[in-house]
């Protein structure tokens, strides 16, 4: 898979308690980010932040939290990326999608595995 040298990224915060259809959102994010044949997703989670409601969300042991942030990122071609946005807009309830522009210096693959 090729991506163009000028991509976005795409960043999704939520909060790690968030569900869609019974698994967590982030989860959900990632699947149907590759049924979409996006170029790849990771998942950030975070030790403290707080949103929209400013409320503390903390992995410190006195304020232990059990709704952390979660932060996902995609990097891909625009076309790609703007083509995702209306399927997160029906997943994510709460939280903040930003898109940024990303020049690709490169996006390598080791072979995959052979078939036995």
């Amino acid at each position: 898979m090729r991506i163009p040298r000028e991509g976005q990224l795409l960043r999704i915060f939520v909060g790690e308690s968030d569900r869609w259809k019974g698994h967590p959102l982030f989860e959900a994010i990632v699947q149907e980010a590759r049924r979409q044949g996006l170029a790849g997703a990771t998942v950030f989670r975070g030790f403290e932040g707080f949103g929209a409601n400013s409320r503390i969300h903390t992995s410190r042991i006195l304020r232990l939290s059990e709704d952390l942030p979660i932060l996902i990122e995609i990097v891909d071609a625009e076309e790609k990326i703007q083509s995702f946005l209306p399927v997160l807009d029906g997943m994510v309830q709460e939280g903040l999608v930003t898109i940024e522009k990303a020049t690709v210096i490169f996006y390598r693959a080791s072979e995959p595995p052979a078939e036995t």
